[in-house]
This record gives structure tokens, C-alpha cells and sequence, in this order.
């Protein structure tokens, strides 16, 4: 019996190297977003400043690793066996809470995670032992450290209010005082904003980050005999007024005389503190558990007492984490940043939430979105009121976003955000952080990045009329991931550890097994999506000026969207006839897709129409005449794909013989003309649409066959009026379908038609 324990601690370790791995996946987003977001400096100087960063943190992150000894539950109340059982269940469940999340794509908390996996495990091991010994419920509390407990949940929780106060709170500041055009004040408001900012980050990261490390007791002459961490303490004005003194004066220096950009400096310093700030705090999370486990098993090696009977009293003393281990988990950290796909997955979605201008949503509105943005307009408009016209309007030119204007031959890939806000991202957020670590509280990462991230951009008004429901209905969906994180994370620890209890090794097993299925279905899952969207026809937006160059540049479109079409279509009838339930919900996933990716370049006919020349303004109506046709199409696949899943979903009779075979006739016609359709517009041979158009009549006429011959059935033979409606739906759309086509294919050929010239039609021809 003791061998399980060996193993156990074997499973850990290989479990405290995964969940490194799936950590930094999820975390990278914290340090990343701001400088990747601004466009400040290279992708590649970035991940080297995040790299060394993220190595020094997990050095000196050693005081923080008795969070996962004692900070949750009282070990002094366990006994070794229990412990070991308690730490297997919570690696297990934060491992794939954590993959689940990344690969959504949603920021979660690494330290709510770990925390309520912690929770949640005790409590059960508590209720286990409390039933075994026929004890009361209430006798949880004993088990449990309640007041480190409820100080860790309150702090994570007020953490997302005060930072997306304080974040919203700084950038407005710092937006009134140096406006979009930062780039051309006076360099003395550069000397002072750099002062502020790399004062504060070296401040809390650098010095008073050091608090929560070995080096806080050491004592040095120079500052009077004591030790740093009491220096810190008793001389902190003299410290914070010295130390932006000296960055001041080195931001105008740098300013004046090497041309140096103040705020990709800032940017640059800020996301290394960040990495530091984050591989310190946050390494508890994913070693924490495994060293303490470690740590637990040494003791009981040498006490000789059996496991059942050993307390784990131990683990309430401090003990130093080796720094081999740190500097070996930093070294993981580190490789996992530059090779996880899944965390620039992850990025995305901050990025987009806090980016100025279009982008496109991911998120839908709800009614709690849109109930909170017309209440934030409603107050907006009542405090502009109260306010007198002339300093509302000096406020607004503060807040006036600069006009890029490019020469019509230039693309620019606009950063999601400028300067000051990334800077005002990485200083607020590393000096929340660092404070927390300094206290040795586990304050969660991603919820102060994220949350100042959203803060600054409400109070740069980057949330606009067009985005606001849009990016609310995301940051509301993020933090119910957050609240949905912690439930999941206590209940599924504790089921865990029930299991692990009673089962013991073979639970362990297959607990391990399932967990190792489950990470590589998630993984080969992922990377066939991320094939899947690389590979796949998207649709593209016209950048053309002109009526011929959009002809041409929509032809891939076009031939896209006819593809995509034969297919759906061909899959309902196809779904139907073999009643295959799944297939058909793929396929209704598939329609949905392409009148979404539709709705997407309608979107872009703003920006379309703008871009035109003056002498090709007749091109925004083709434009707008071809998306309108091609969202005809794509609303008939929707509801031929939706009804014919709906019917088999609801289990419905299935449709007769002849109705399958005269449905796959009208599919064998129509993938004849989708067939030629694609390849005239995949080779630009327009010319051939005239023979496509003269196919139209004989495609009506087919269907309004059918449509007869049902009408003759129901009045006949025909018993199911679910069978009939779907029928008639099916041919009607298709009608419907095959005269948007058709529709668009005369506004090609007319098009193409008036723009060639007659001698060479008739070569062609």
C-alpha cells in the first residue's frame, strides 16, 4: 500500500509539468495584450522581454508556495493519506478546468481555480471524515482555514471592481492630460508621464515585490542596519519621491537627447514587470499543490509512522521552496510561451474587447447588456448636462481620435490601441498585483489585467454606439466564466476526491487515464479546428475602387458562396433521407456559418463605399445589389438546414419514397448549375453565365412539378401534415434559392455584358 504513494507523487510531478504548460496557455494573455495590442514593438522583442521576466519571477517566488500548505484548509486536521488524496483530486481537476477554458478561448483564473479545487477537496475529505466519525456538519469549519480562506475569495472578487475602477479612473487622467496627440506635447509631459509610470512599475514590482522573497530579511548598512522589508515599510514617501525623481530625469534625458520613444520604453519595462509579477504570483498555482505533496511525503518517509496515522502538522511550518525547482519551472514556463497556439487563441479575446473601432464581435448582446449600456447612456447624458458647455467641450477635444488619412494605394493595419492605454494597462495592472504579492495574497492575475483592460477602455470611449452592447455582452460573459470557474472548480474537486477516497488506486488510475484521454481530445480537437479555419473558404472583403475590379476581386467570393451552397443543400436532402440526426446539425452549423460570414462583408459596406473613387460610384450599387443577393441565398440554405433538422430532431415520420426521390432530383439539377456556376466564377469566365441563365426555366418548372404532384398527394394519400409542410418548405426555398441566384447571375453577366466590347463577345463566343 505505501508503493501508491510513491506513484502518487510520480503522477504529480508529471501533472505539475501539464499544468505549466496549460497555465502559462491561459495566463500569457496578462503580460502579452498590451504591448501585442499597441503594436509598440516587435512580436519578438516582446516574448524575449516577457521570457526573462517570467525566469526571475519564478525565482523569488518562493514565499508564496505556503498558500497550497495552509492557506486554504488547516493541515494540522488531516493525516497523510488524506492529503495526498486531497492534492491528486485538485491537480487533476485544475489541469482540465484550465484546458477546457483554453481551448474556448477564455481567459480564466489560474488562482480561482487552484483555490476552489483546494476548497472544495477539503470540504469533502472534511464530510467523508466528519461521517465517518458521526460527527456534525458544522464541524466543517474545524477542517477548514476560514478566515485566510474567505480573506483570499473576498480580495480575488473586490479585485475585479477595483481594478476596472482604478484602471477606468488613470486612463481618463492620463487621456485628459495628454490627449491622442501624446506624440507632439511639450517632452517635459513625457518626462513626467514616464517619471509616473516606470517609477511605479520598478516601485511595486522590482523593490516591493521583493518583500515576498528570501532576500526581504537581508539587512544592508547603507539604509541603516535594517531589513529591506522594513525599510520599505517606515520610508516609503522618501522611497516613491527619490525613485520618480531619478526616472524623470532619465525619461527627459532619453527623450531630448536619444530620441527615445518614453512610451515604448514604458511599455517594453512594463510588460517584463507584468511577466515577473504574474510567474510570482501565479507559480503557487501550478507547483504549489506538487511541492507541497512532495514536501508531505518527505516528512512522512522519515517518521516511519504509517500513513493513515500521520499528521500533517508539518505543512503549517514554513519551508523554502528549492530554487532549482523554481528555476526549472520557469525554464517550462518559458518554452510553453513561445510554443502554445492556444494562448495568442486566448489573446483574441481581450484584444478585440478593448480594441478601438471595428472589429469583429464574438459576442452577441443580451438583455443585460444592452439594459446596461442604455443605463450608462441614460447617466452619461444626465452628467453632461450638469456640466457647462465650455469644459464639456474642452474634455471632448481631449478625447478627439486623431484622422489617419492613407494614400489610396495603402493598407494600415491600425494597433488595437495606443500607447498610453497599453501603458496605463501594464502600470495599474503590475502595481495591483505586485501589492497583493507583497501581502502574499493569491490575487488573480487575469482578473486584474483583464478588468483594468476594460476599465481603460470604457474611459477612452473605445466602446462606442456601434460596439457597446457587443463588448459589455463579452465582458459580462467572461466574468460569468470566472464565477462558473470557481463552481465547477468545488464541486469537481470534491466529486474527485469522493471517488479517490473510496476507490483508492484503481480510482487514481482511472482517474489519470481519463485525464490524459481528455487533454488529447482536447488537443487533436484543437489543432482540426485551427486546420479547419486556415484551410476553409472564407469570404473576403472588396478593397476595389472601381465596378470591374469588383467583379473580379468578388469572383472568389462568389464561387465560394456557390460551393458552400451546393453542399448545405445537397446535405439536407441527403440528412433527410437517411433521418441522420447529427449530420443534419452539422450541416444546420455549416448554413449558419455562411450567412454569418455574409453578414460580415454587408457590415463592410460602409467602409466600402467610402474608400470608392468619385468616377466609380456606380460600384456601391453592384456592391450592394450582390450582397443582398447572396444573403437571399444564405437565408433559404438557414432555413432549409433548420427545418430539415427540426424535423428529424422532433422525430417526426420520415418523408416517403417519392418525396426523397424527387427532392434528390431537383439537388441533382441544381448541383449541375452550382457546378458550372462555380467554374465560370472560378476562372473569371463570365461569358459563360449566359448559358447557366438559359438553365433557369427548366429548374422552375421542375419544382413547380413537384409542387403539383404533392398537392395531388394530400388530396389523396398524404396522412402527415408535418411531412407536407416540410415538403412544401423545402421546394419553396429552393425556388427562393435558385432566384436569388439567378438574379445575381444577370446582374454579372449584364454587368460583364456592358463593359466588354461587342467584337470581342463575339470572339469569345
Amino acid at each position: 500500500m505505501d508503493s501508491i504513494y510513491f506513484l502518487i507523487m510520480v503522477a504529480l510531478a508529471a501533472l505539475a509539468i501539464a499544468d505549466l504548460v496549460v497555465g502559462v496557455s491561459n495566463d500569457a494573455v496578462n503580460f502579452l495584450n498590451s504591448a501585442i495590442g499597441s503594436k509598440a514593438i516587435s512580436f519578438r522583442t516582446i516574448m524575449i522581454v516577457a521570457s526573462i521576466g517570467i525566469a526571475c519571477g519564478a525565482i523569488f517566488s518562493s514565499g508564496l508556495m505556503e498558500v497550497a500548505r495552509k492557506g486554504i484548509f488547516n493541515p494540522g486536521e488531516f493525516y497523510f493519506d488524506e492529503i495526498m488524496f486531497i492534492f491528486m483530486a485538485v491537480m487533476i481537476t485544475d489541469i482540465l478546468l484550465l484546458d477546457f477554458f483554453n481551448t474556448l478561448g477564455m481567459p480564466t483564473s489560474t488562482t480561482v481555480s487552484i483555490v476552489f479545487n483546494l476548497l472544495g477537496a477539503a470540504v469533502a475529505m472534511a464530510l467523508i471524515k466528519i461521517g465517518a466519525q458521526n460527527g456534525s456538519f458544522t464541524d466543517v469549519i474545524n477542517y477548514i482555514n476560514t478566515d485566510k480562506a474567505v480573506e483570499i475569495i473576498v480580495g480575488i472578487l473586490s479585485s475585479v471592481v477595483i481594478a476596472f475602477t482604478i484602471g477606468a479612473f488613470v486612463q481618463w487622467i492620463s487621456r485628459l492630460l495628454l490627449s491622442y496627440d501624446f506624440q507632439k506635447k511639450p517632452k517635459w509631459t513625457g518626462a513626467i508621464f514616464g517619471g509616473i509610470a516606470l517609477s511605479a512599475i520598478t516601485y511595486f514590482i522590482l523593490i516591493k515585490g521583493i518583500k515576498g522573497t528570501p532576500f526581504a530579511d537581508q539587512t544592508y548598512g547603507f539604509i541603516g542596519g535594517i531589513t529591506i522589508k522594513d525599510f520599505l515599510e517606515t520610508k516609503v514617501y522618501e522611497v516613491v519621491l527619490i525613485n520618480f525623481a531619478i526616472w524623470a530625469i532619465i525619461s527627459y534625458v532619453l527623450i531630448q537627447f536619444a530620441k527615445t520613444n518614453i512610451y515604448k520604453l514604458i511599455i517594453g519595462v512594463g510588460t517584463f514587470a507584468l511577466a515577473l509579477a504574474f510567474a510570482g504570483n501565479d507559480l503557487v498555482n501550478f507547483i504549489g499543490v506538487p511541492i507541497a505533496a512532495w514536501q508531505s511525503y518527505q516528512a512522512w518517509i522519515v517518521s516511519g509512522v504509517p500513513a493513515s496515522e500521520f499528521s500533517m502538522e508539518v505543512l503549517s511550518s514554513k519551508v523554502e521552496t528549492p530554487t532549482l525547482l523554481l528555476f526549472l519551472s520557469g525554464m517550462i514556463m518559458v518554452a510553453t510561451l513561445w510554443w502554445s497556439k492556444k494562448a495568442r487563441y486566448v489573446a483574441d479575446t481581450e484584444i478585440n474587447l478593448s480594441r478601438e473601432g471595428e472589429a469583429k464581435e464574438r459576442f452577441q448582446p443580451n438583455y443585460l447588456s444592452r439594459s446596461l449600456v442604455r443605463y450608462s447612456i441614460a447617466v452619461s447624458d444626465w452628467v453632461a448636462s450638469a456640466v457647462p458647455p465650455s469644459i464639456r467641450n474642452s474634455v471632448d477635444k481631449r478625447f478627439k481620435k486623431p484622422v489617419i488619412n492613407l494614400s489610396k494605394d495603402k493598407v494600415l493595419h491600425l494597433p488595437a490601441f495606443d500607447m498610453i492605454r497599453a501603458s496605463v494597462n501594464l502600470m495599474v495592472a503590475g502595481i495591483l498585483i505586485s501589492v497583493a504579492t507583497s501581502y502574499k495574497l493569491p490575487l488573480s492575475t487575469t482578473y486584474v489585467t483583464f478588468m483594468v483592460a476594460m476599465g481603460t477602455s470604457l474611459a477612452d470611449r473605445a466602446w462606442g454606439a456601434e460596439s457597446a452592447v457587443y463588448r459589455v455582452a463579452g465582458v459580462l460573459n467572461v466574468i460569468a466564466g470566472w464565477f462558473s470557474t470557481a463552481i465547477i472548480a468545488f464541486i469537481a474537486s470534491g466529486t474527485i476526491l469522493a471517488l479517490i477516497s473510496f476507490g483508492k488506486g484503481a480510482a487514481i488510475a482511472i482517474l489519470l487515464f481519463a485525464a490524459v484521454l481528455l487533454l488529447v481530445r482536447n488537443y487533436i480537437s484543437y489543432n482540426k479546428k485551427t486546420k479547419e479555419i486556415k484551410v476553409e473558404d472564407r469570404l473576403r472583403r472588396a478593397e476595389s475602387r472601381s465596378i470591374q475590379g469588383v467583379i473580379e476581386e468578388s469572383a472568389a467570393n462568389i464561387a465560394n458562396v456557390v460551393k458552400r451552397s451546393n453542399k448545405i443543400y445537397s446535405n439536407s436532402i441527403n440528412g433527410l433521407a437517411k433521418q441522420d440526426l447529427n449530420f443534419l446539425k452539422k450541416n444546420k452549423k455549416q448554413s449558419s456559418k455562411l450567412a454569418l460570414e455574409i453578414e460580415d462583408l454587408r457590415e463592410h459596406t460602409f467602409y466600402f463605399i467610402k474608400n470608392l473613387e468619385e468616377a466609380h460610384i456606380g460600384a456601391s450599387n453592384f456592391y450592394i445589389n450582390a450582397m443582398g443577393h447572396l444573403t437571399d441565398m444564405s437565408q433559404s440554405l438557414e432555413y432549409i438546414g433548420k427545418v430539415s433538422f427540426n424535423h428529424v430532431y422532433n422525430n417526426h415520420k420520415k418523408l416517403k419514397y417519392n418525396q426523397i426521390k424527387e427532392l434528390k432530383e431537383i439537388d441533382q439539377k441544381l448541383e449541375e448549375i452550382f457546378d458550372k456556376t462555380q467554374i465560370a466564377f472560378e476562372k473569371k469566365s463570365f461569358d459563360q453565365i449566359d448559358a447557366i441563365l438559359d438553365s433557369k426555366q427548366e429548374l422552375y418548372d421542375l419544382v413547380l412539378q413537384k409542387i403539383d404532384r404533392q398537392v395531388s398527394r394530400t388530396r389523396t394519400e398524404e396522412s402527415s401534415p408535418k411531412n407536407t409542410t416540410l415538403y412544401f418548405s423545402l421546394l419553396l426555398e429552393t425556388r427562393d434559392l435558385m432566384t436569388a441566384m439567378m438574379d445575381l447571375l444577370e446582374q454579372y453577366y449584364q454587368e460583364y455584358d456592358s463593359s466588354v466590347p461587342p467584337a470581342k463577345i463575339e470572339q469569345e463566343k
